[in-house]
This record gives C-alpha cells, structure tokens and sequence, in this order.
C-alpha cells in the first residue's frame, strides 16, 4: 500500500449547530430529527438565546483528528451562503483539506436546532437543506486513495445520492487498499436502514463505531453482552461506546475494555461519540494498538463533553 496524505477523509452532513440551553419539556429529549425549513425557521424562533458553531457529525470527527496533529480531509455540501461560508472556514481553521465545491442554488446550508437540558442531554432538531445535494459526482476518488481510512456517518443513509456517494467512496478505497469505516450515528438511523446498515457492515466496512443503544438497536437484542458477541461475529474492528462505562473494541478474538476518561463536569454530550471516533481513528492511523486507540478516543470524548459545542476547545494533543 503506498503511503498516504491523508490519516482520514470524512464524508458527512456539513452543518452548522445552534445550540441554546432549555428544559426538560422543550422538544423530545435525546433524539434526533429532521425537519424541514420551515420548521426549522418556526423552532429557531422559540429556541432561547443560541451560540451557532460549526458541526456536523463526521465534521466533528474531522476537526478532532487534525486537534490531535492527524491529516484530514472532508466532504460535505454546504450552499454559497452565509453558514455555507461560516462551516467552510471553521473546518479548513482546524488544517482539514476540504474542497467540495458549493451549491449555487437550491437549500440553504443545513443547520441543527440542539437543546440543552440540565442533565447535559441534548435535543437535535436537523434540517439537511444543501446536504441533499451531496451526491456521486463530489466524490474524488484520487482524495479517497490518498487517504488510510474513509469515515462515514450513518446518516447519510437519509438522501438517497448521498448513500450512492458512500458507496462510491468506499468501492475507490478498497480498491486503493485502504480502509472504510462508518459510525451508525443514532439509534433511529438504525432503525430506518437497519438491514441496509448489516449488509454493509458485512461486506464492505472494516471498522465500525456504535454506542450501546445503537449496536443492541442493529442486532435487535436487549443485552449489551448479547450485541457485542454479534458483533464480534462480524470479525471487523467494533468500536463500541458506553458513555461513563467506557467503551469496548472487539476484533475477532481481541476484546479490550477500556475505561471512560475522567470528567469534572459533564456540560454538554453533543459530540462525544464524533471526539471518541477522532481520537480511535488518529491513534489507529498512527500504529496504534487497539486499547491505546480507545484510550485516544475516551481522552477526546471527555474533552468535549466539559463545554458547549461539539468541536475541541483545547487541542487535543496537548492532552495525550
């Protein structure tokens, strides 16, 4: 395999988060949903005062990568607006590549409406708008095999081009010899597209990202124990995530169990398991074992769940 200039390329939702605090009957708490503008515009309006951060799952994962010293690259869509050019410069500020050209028309650049309760448990509330127009034709196949590992979020299995562009991206990598990886995102995503979700993972995905929810929600068992056995069945590397507990990582016989990073305060969960996949990732491209790769991901999570936003405040390096 030739050497690489990129340790990971994203491939997500490109949006820009408006986080505001409220309480426990603001909204269906825990969950994500998508909406579309209008509602966006009419939950906007009700929401308290906001701060608007760059976001985006696999953004997230990629402004992490590149806090910890890792090369990344991104794509994603963002309309020639306001937010499109607000994400755009957040991410390339981080030292992530990222090129995809802008929709000059259509949805405005999505953005999601996250509520924070004072448990720390966030609301999201997503209206894709320009992410829809993500599609085949974005997808530079000489950046993929530039690249160790393609990281994907499962929620591009919502439009329907996006899902092709996966496919495309992770066909190039494997041919390149490189490797693919995905996040399942959310238990509802599950939900929707779980038989999709298991046909992938099967055939084509080498590393997997879950938290407990949604790995028990693929394989539809009620215990952890029992989807982590199913999951270790699939003999591809399971990240699996379990807030305070910690995680587990699976490969074939490996199991490691590695316990959470110590939080003065939780202030905010948004983005802990995008950090966790940040830290997995840049130690797994850097020649790490597996447990210190969990370790890396346990550091970056707690880090971000400390403040509001989903991106580091401090540089994650620093921090190893």
């Amino acid at each position: 395999m030739t050497s690489a200039a990129f340790d990971v390329l994203g491939i997500g939702n490109a949006i820009v988060d408006v986080i505001s605090q409220g309480d426990e009957a603001f909204l269906k708490k825990g969950a994500m949903t998508l909406i579309d503008e209008a509602r966006a515009e009419s939950l906007y309006a009700a929401m308290g005062p906001g701060v608007e951060i760059s976001g985006g799952s696999c953004g997230n994962t990629m402004a992490g990568v590149a806090s910890f010293g890792g090369k990344g690259a991104y794509i994603g869509k963002v309309r020639n607006d306001q937010l499109g050019q607000v994400f755009g410069h957040d991410l390339r500020a981080t030292g992530v590549t990222f090129d995809t050209a802008q929709s000059t028309d259509g949805p405005a650049t999505a953005r999601c409406l996250i509520v924070v309760t004072p448990d720390a448990q966030r609301t999201m509330n997503t209206y894709l708008g320009a992410c829809t127009r993500l599609g085949p034709a974005d997808i530079d196949t000489k950046q993929v095999a530039a690249a160790q590992v393609t990281y994907v979020e499962g929620y591009l299995w919502d439009p329907p081009e996006a899902k092709k562009a996966v496919l495309k991206a992770f066909d190039a990598a494997h041919a390149a010899g490189r490797q693919v990886s995905i996040t399942l995102s959310d238990s509802f995503c599950v939900d929707r597209y779980r038989e999709e979700f298991r046909a992938l993972i099967r055939d084509k995905v080498d590393i997997l990202f879950a938290n407990e929810a949604e790995i028990k929600s693929l394989y539809r068992v009620e215990s952890f124990d029992k989807a982590l056995a199913a999951a270790r069945a699939e003999n591809k590397i399971c990240a699996l995530t379990r807030s305070e507990k910690g995680s587990v990582i699976v490969k074939g016989s490996e199991t490691h169990a590695v316990s959470a990073a110590p939080v003065a305060k939780v202030v905010d969960t948004t983005g802990a398991g995008d950090l966790y996949a940040s830290g997995f990732l840049f130690g797994l491209t850097h020649g790490k074992p597996l447990a210190e790769c969990a370790r890396l991901g346990g550091i970056a999570a707690a880090e971000v769940i400390s403040h509001v936003g989903a991106r580091p405040a401090k540089a994650l390096k620093s921090l190893v």
